[in-house]
């Protein structure tokens, strides 16, 4: 089949209608003469088809390569260590490379959250960190403390519990019921703030954060464990903190006893700037769920960051178990390719490149803003979105039907057709999504607004 690969009518086709069920996509379009983009090769920050034509990876795989494609460092460091160590779980075991990866992160992570928990992915991740704190507060006499309370339009994964903190109904109903006292209040989407806050940033931060103290009042604050909240929301398009809003959450959290968990599956391992994003804008969580770029996507590794308050019942002081765990989790290979990743970070000094080029970047894309169909340009570091209205003036959407007939159908396609691959999304208000490896500049910068504003303006003409 390899060697078939550049040929018209290549087997993959009919293989992927036959046998393989791709991950959040219809397949029907398949079995009506439609073909999936089938990509073959990375190399720095771009990727290859099986027709040899190249692209710009404008969305890091998914918000994961931050290092680039084909690093041989990683990949001479995950080799090393399938030959000398493969498999071993963390299950009452250690192994070198698990130690490693959690001293390592334990000395970037803010605070005193130096307990680190492996796992195999962002969804277990926040998984992990839901048990842990349900299992915390009956460990210290509040068993009644089990709410979650999340973002409106965030996204937080699809196991069970993580899908239930998950406020996207598209994901969530077809799966219904799921875990329950799962509770959303706002986010912090400033270009669809409230009409009485559309022109103060700080103060819709603080009327956004307080919504979160009113809903642990509603639901009774001995009832509610913990709030999840992304330093950068994803879902719904790249929303950014307001001033002061994370330094009030924390506030709020401390008096009624809640735990803050920071969700950095996408903002972590600097996506934002710094190595975790709550660093980058100046918050202590209780707890850090993280994946992706921790690896740059060369193998699968996710971790739980959590203070040393709440290892308290489980270490020295106390003689509790946490019986959780994954067979995959701190794999050993993929905690080589941490260790390397972090290296390739250190060594080219990513962290302070994102920091010195996140300004231009948004300069860049901000250009767009002169396209009457570009309502909003928003974002931190090297994540941003765009959000695409048909009235600036009244920031009116698109409908169902146009949002599926302009950003499904043709936006996104034709984005990919012009060379760029990035994320168009209508989870909430439709937008373009861009998250591209750490190591793009001022050109790839200019290469990525210059595509979506062709495919922009010619999407326009479609109304």
């Amino acid at each position: 089949m390899t060697d078939n690969v550049t040929k018209a009518g290549t087997p993959y086709q009919d293989a992927i209608r036959n046998n393989v069920w791709m991950h959040m996509s219809p397949h029907q379009a398949l079995f009506n003469g439609g073909e999936a983009p089938v990509i073959v090769r990375g190399e720095g920050h771009h990727i290859f088809d099986d027709k040899g034509k190249k692209y710009l990876d404008g969305l890091a795989g998914l918000f994961t390569v931050q290092v680039g494609h084909g690093r041989e460092q990683i990949a001479k460091a995950m080799y090393d260590q399938t030959m000398k160590l493969p498999f071993m779980p963390l299950w009452s075991y250690a192994h070198p490379q698990a130690i490693e990866v959690s001293e390592r992160l334990a000395s970037y992570a803010p605070g005193d959250l130096n307990r680190v928990f492996l796992t195999s992915g962002g969804g277990d991740s926040v998984e992990s960190a839901m048990k842990l704190a349900k299992n915390y507060f009956k460990l210290v006499g509040k068993p009644g403390k089990h709410k979650i309370i999340s973002r409106a339009t965030a996204y937080h994964g699809t196991p069970h519990g993580a899908l239930s903190v998950t406020s996207l109904p598209g994901l969530r109903e077809q799966f219904a019921p799921l875990v329950p006292g799962a509770h959303k209040v706002p986010n912090t989407n400033f270009y669809r703030a409230p009409e009485h806050l559309a022109h103060d940033e700080k103060a819709f931060g603080r009327w956004a954060a307080d919504r979160i103290g009113e809903a642990i009042e509603f639901e009774g604050a001995d009832s509610v464990a913990a709030v999840f909240l992304e330093p950068v929301q994803n879902s719904g398009g790249c929303f950014p903190p307001p001033p002061g809003y994370f330094e009030r959450v924390r506030e709020i959290c401390d008096e009624y006893d809640v735990l803050l968990v920071s969700d950095e599956t996408i903002c972590a391992y600097g996506r934002i700037g710094d190595m975790f994003a709550c660093n980058d804008f100046g918050y202590v969580p209780d707890i850090i769920t993280s994946a992706k770029g921790i690896t740059s996507g060369y193998a699968p590794l996710g971790a739980m960051i959590a203070s040393d308050r709440l290892f308290e019942p489980f270490g020295p002081g106390g003689d509790e178990t946490f019986y959780h765990g994954y067979t995959f989790g701190g794999h050993p290979v993929a905690c080589a390719a941490a260790m390397a990743n972090f290296d390739v970070f250190e060594e080219e000094k990513l962290n302070d490149h994102v920091h010195e080029n996140a300004a231009a970047f948004k300069f860049t894309l901000e250009k767009l803003k002169d396209l009457p169909i570009v309502g909003d340009v928003r974002g931190e570091g090297f994540f941003y979105g765009i959000e695409l209205v048909k009235d600036k003036d009244t920031k009116e959407s698109f409908t169902e039907e146009e949002s599926e007939r302009i950003l499904k159908n043709f936006v996104s396609a034709k984005m990919y057709e012009s060379g760029l691959y990035c994320r168009a999304d209508d989870r909430g208000d439709p937008v373009i999504q861009l998250s591209p490896p750490l190591t793009v500049g001022q050109n790839e910068f200019d290469e990525m607004e210059q595509i979506i504003r062709g495919v922009l303006q010619e999407a326009w003409t479609m109304f």
